[in-house]
């Protein structure tokens, strides 16, 4: 199954008001990631009040879905947060946005704007990616042949995380199930062995 992430961790700030907003967007994969990605912001910005959060986690073909206001007006913050996580149709990140307060009283439409109005901001610099079921894949080869599938995997949107050489050359990348079946059978000439080294999800830009 295939669905949308964020490739990098992004932060910009906006100020309404005398407040300042710190939007921090971060790629997470587990609740347990999430609460640590919380914990971090609060302790970097230890001296601010509010801390609000919204979350997406993609489990198992379920999304998780989690927010909170930390202390500002009900629906004011988290809420809207995740209202654009879910527009954007963006899983596996959290957004947290510190407020430190200024001294003038937005009102809740003003807080909604500014919540708003820096994830927003910060969303302008994340760059999105597809996640999906994948594998890292050894394949053993002779040195005349890697060029020819550094080359392929180039053309093909492969990431190849490591090339080891010895007797033979090894190649480990990371792809998608169903493309372990096309590059088995595309490079069948030039693969000597291959082993499936774990299951895990992996991510390929989206190009703009």
């Amino acid at each position: 199954m295939q669905y949308k992430t964020i490739e990098n961790d992004v932060e910009d700030e906006i100020v309404e008001k005398k407040s300042k907003f710190i939007a921090n967007i971060f790629y997470v994969k587990t609740l347990k990631e999430a609460e640590e990605k919380i914990s971090e912001v609060k302790k970097k910005y230890h001296d601010a009040k509010h801390h609000c959060f919204a979350f997406r986690i993609h489990e198992e073909g379920n999304t998780l879905n989690r927010f909170s206001d930390d202390g500002e007006p009900s629906g004011t913050a988290g809420s809207p947060i995740l209202n654009i996580l879910e527009k954007n149709n963006i899983e596996n990140v959290i957004v947290i946005v510190t407020r430190y307060f200024g001294g003038i009283l937005l009102g809740t439409g003003g807080l909604v704007r500014a919540y708003t109005g820096a994830t927003l901001k910060a969303m302008e610099k994340v760059k999105l990616a597809t996640e999906e079921d994948g594998i890292e894949l050894l394949i053993k080869t002779n040195y005349k042949y890697l060029e020819g599938i550094q080359y392929y995997c180039n053309k093909n949107n492969i990431k190849i995380l490591n090339v080891e050489f010895d007797e033979n050359v090894k190649v480990i990348v990371e792809l998608s199930i169903d493309e372990k079946d096309k590059i088995l059978k595309d490079l069948e000439s030039k693969i000597m062995d291959y082993e499936v080294l774990k299951r895990k999800n992996i991510r390929k830009s989206i190009e703009k």
